[in-house]
C-alpha cells in the first residue's frame, strides 16, 4: 500500500474551483448520518487524507484491513474502494480535495504510521491554517488556502518516502483482492457475482474468497454485498428514485429480491430505511 508514490503532474488551478471543491471536516461528522456512511467498502471521485489523532479501530483499503491508532495518517486515491470503523472515541480530520485541486498527490493508498512528534505537529499547524484561511474572508485568504494546501501535499509525499523502505510488499493473496476491488468497483451495479469476477480475475471463487478473508476478514461476497448495499443506502438516501428502480440500477433482478437481500443486510426494508434517514 505504501509503495514509493508516483506522482500526479502539478497543475495550477482556478482557485475559484479549487476552493469550491474542498472541505475539511471532523471524522466523527463523516459518520454524522450513519456509521454505514464510513464503515461500508465505497469510492469516492476525489482524493482524501484522514488524520487521525485519537482513538483507534480497523481500516480496509483496496480489500486490504488494517488497524489505525492515532498520528495515522491515511491517503485514499480517487475510485479506490474503502470503509473504515468511527468508534465514540476516535476523532481526527478529513481532507477532501476535489477533483481540480492541482496539488501533487500520491497515486497509491498510503497508510503511514507517524511517529515523529515533529511531523505531528507540522500536519496539526498546517490542517488548522487550512481551516482557519476556508473560514476566513480576508483578503487573498484563497490564495493563502491553495499555499496550505500544496504545504499539505508537501508533507504527505515526505512522510509517504521516508516511510517507503520500511513497508512491506503486498503478498499474492493481497494483490489479488485489491484486483477485485478495483473491478467490482466497476462493475458493481451489473449484477455480476462472485463467479463472474472470479472468473474475469482468472482464478476460482473459492481461491478469491480464500484470498479475501486473508486480507480482510471477509468472504468475496460479503464484500460485494456490502459495496452494493452501500449503494442502495446513499440512493435511497440521497434521491426521490423509487425503490423498483434503485434495485434495478444496481442489477438486483426483482424488486422483491432487492427488498429482500436489504432487509437481511440492514435489518430494514428499504422503504423504512428511506423513512427513517
Amino acid at each position: 500500500m505504501n509503495d514509493h508514490p508516483a506522482r500526479h503532474a502539478l497543475v495550477v488551478p482556478n482557485a475559484s474551483t479549487a476552493l469550491s471543491q474542498l472541505r475539511v471536516t471532523a471524522i466523527p461528522r463523516l459518520a454524522s448520518g450513519g456509521r454505514w456512511r464510513v464503515e461500508a467498502m465505497r469510492a469516492i471521485s476525489e482524493p482524501m487524507l484522514l488524520w487521525f489523532t485519537k482513538g483507534q479501530g480497523r481500516i480496509t483499503i483496496a480489500g486490504v484491513t488494517r488497524g489505525y491508532t492515532a498520528h495515522n495518517a491515511v491517503f485514499i486515491p480517487p475510485g479506490v474502494m474503502h470503509g473504515f470503523e468511527v468508534g465514540p472515541q476516535v476523532f481526527g480530520t478529513a481532507v477532501f480535495f476535489g477533483r481540480d485541486s492541482g496539488v501533487i498527490l500520491p497515486e497509491t493508498a498510503q497508510h503511514l504510521r507517524i511517529r515523529e512528534v515533529h511531523a505531528q505537529q507540522e500536519i496539526n499547524v498546517i490542517l488548522d491554517s487550512l481551516q482557519r484561511e476556508i473560514d476566513s474572508d480576508i483578503p487573498a485568504h484563497d490564495r493563502a488556502t491553495l499555499h496550505y494546501l500544496g504545504l499539505l501535499g508537501v508533507w504527505l509525499e515526505r512522510q509517504a518516502v521516508k516511510a517507503a523502505p520500511d513497508t512491506p510488499k503486498p503478498d499474492a493473496a493481497r494483490r489479488l483482492v485489491a484486483r477485485y476491488t478495483t473491478l467490482l468497483e466497476r462493475d458493481f451495479r451489473t449484477g455480476a457475482g462472485v463467479g463472474e469476477f472470479a472468473a474475469a480475475l482468472g482464478v476460482t471463487p473459492t481461491h478469491l474468497t480464500r484470498c479475501c478473508r486473508i486480507a480482510c476478514g471477509r468472504s468475496a461476497i460479503e464484500v460485494l454485498q456490502d459495496r452494493r448495499i452501500f449503494e442502495a443506502r446513499r440512493m435511497l438516501a440521497e434521491t426521490r428514485m423509487p425503490v423498483a428502480r434503485i434495485g434495478e440500477a444496481l442489477g438486483f433482478t426483482s424488486p422483491a429480491y432487492f427488498t429482500r437481500s436489504f432487509q437481511h443486510l440492514t435489518g430494514r426494508s428499504p422503504t423504512a430505511f428511506r423513512r427513517e434517514v
